[in-house]
């Protein structure tokens, strides 16, 4: 199968790449800068030099290709709407990434019970987001389900807090990478507010295993959460404190944590729980993740 792939030098998009070119299909990914191209071509994916931005060009990358899958950017509207466009009454199919923040919450580093599970956009479900932010991707998941009704084989896969190495240009996560930045520029691991706060974890390669599955046999419309696992913030921080031989973990203001972090970051993301729970994708495509604690991985492999 031709995949064309944006986000193909990102974590996601890199990681994903060599998973497809490991099953024998051949990927075209979107790249944006011209000097990032050829190390691109060099990993064997044959790059397109665009940005999301570039309408007509994704609507004609996507009517070329035999799939699509959308790794660049979970809230860009305008790039959704112009991949579909190319892969009207085609049939073939169109993975869309999205994040599980869009059901994160306003805790400030307290415990929230919540959890969500993968019928959150099938009718009868009470489900609705506030923040204007979760609300403009939820939208987007809804023009990628509502695909299906337009002859795309169409699904969005949701993952929750990604950790591991990408396999691709990019290495780095983001949640743990941001620990880790505080902690060496201050030498004391911190968490933002009581770090009581929840979210559910998956590994990047587990991850990439699942969109190879999603490209090739999902359903149209189908909306996944991607988890295996969940942790506390607080508990990330004890175990990045462990492994590299800082003092801490230490609860941190919410409003110097966002002078640091940025407001936004903190609360939606570091300070916030974000609990899903993945049945679709074991029970539909057959996801068998292998990986399943993080405290575990930066244990052993945190090398940021």
């Amino acid at each position: 199968m031709k995949v064309f792939l944006t986000g193909a030098t990102g974590y996601i998009g890199g990681t994903v790449a060599v998973r497809l070119r490991e099953a024998g299909h051949q990927v075209v990914g979107l790249v944006r800068d011209s000097t990032k191209a050829d190390a691109l071509a060099a990993s064997g994916v044959e790059p397109v030099v665009g940005s999301l931005d570039d309408s007509e060009l994704l609507t004609e990358q996507a009517r070329r290709a035999d799939g699509v899958i959308n790794a660049a950017n979970s809230d860009h509207r305008a790039a959704v709407e112009a991949l579909r466009a190319g892969l009207e009454g085609s049939g073939k199919p169109f993975v869309h990434t999205s994040g599980s923040g869009v059901v994160g919450d306003d805790a400030r580093g307290e415990r929230n019970e919540q959890s969500y599970g993968d019928d959150i956009h099938d009718p009868g479900s009470a489900w609705q987001p506030e923040h204007p932010i979760r609300v403009a991707r939820a939208a987007i998941h809804r023009v990628v389900l509502d695909s299906a009704e337009a002859g795309i084989r169409s699904s969005v896969l949701c993952p929750a807090m990604i950790y591991g190495h990408g396999l691709g240009a990019a290495r780095n996560e983001v949640h743990i990478s941001a620990l880790v930045e505080q902690a060496r520029h201050s030498g004391v691991v911190r968490h933002a507010g009581a770090g009581r706060n929840i979210w559910s974890t998956v590994h990047v390669e587990d991850l990439a295993d699942l969109y190879l599955l999603a490209l090739e046999r999902s359903p149209a419309g189908t909306f996944y959460f991607v988890e295996n696992g969940e942790e506390s913030l607080k508990g990330l921080a004890a175990s990045i404190a462990e492994a590299l031989g800082l003092d801490g973990p230490e609860p941190w203001d919410i409003e110097a944590a966002g002078a640091f972090w940025g407001p936004q970051f903190t609360t939606g993301a570091l300070a916030s729980n974000s609990r899903v729970r993945t049945t679709r994708a074991r029970d539909i495509l057959g996801w068998k993740p292998r990986h399943g604690s993080v405290t575990e991985w930066i244990a052993a492999d945190l090398t940021l």
